[in-house]
């Protein structure tokens, strides 16, 4: 079984997520002005996020769609790839409904 060490706490990933963005930004010659109205997020947000990290997952997708990074988000959250046959099997059969865990 492989094993997922994250060292990154999830602050200090959305700080290297604002910097990643506000890269981006600047290597299109933008200023926050600039993405601020072709993302459709307000200017004091777009200041906050490269501040501080902060945004609400909608603004965040508005950046990264004008930024023309959006697709990069599309694998977040992907369940991991089969390790073994029998995890195969597993995933491809149908599951049972349950009503509620006890």
């Amino acid at each position: 079984m492989k094993n997922n060490f994250v060292l990154a706490t999830p602050e200090e990933t959305a700080r290297r997520l604002a910097e990643k963005a506000r890269t981006l930004r600047l290597a299109r010659n933008w200023k926050q002005a600039t993405l601020a109205e072709r993302s459709g997020v307000s200017l004091g947000s777009l200041q906050r996020f490269e501040r501080t990290g902060l945004a609400s997952l909608q603004n965040l997708l508005k950046l990264a769609f004008a930024l023309g990074r959006l697709d990069d988000f599309e694998q977040a959250l992907e369940p991991p790839p089969a390790e073994s046959i029998a995890e195969l099997e597993a995933a491809t059969q149908p599951r049972k409904p349950r009503r509620g865990a006890k």
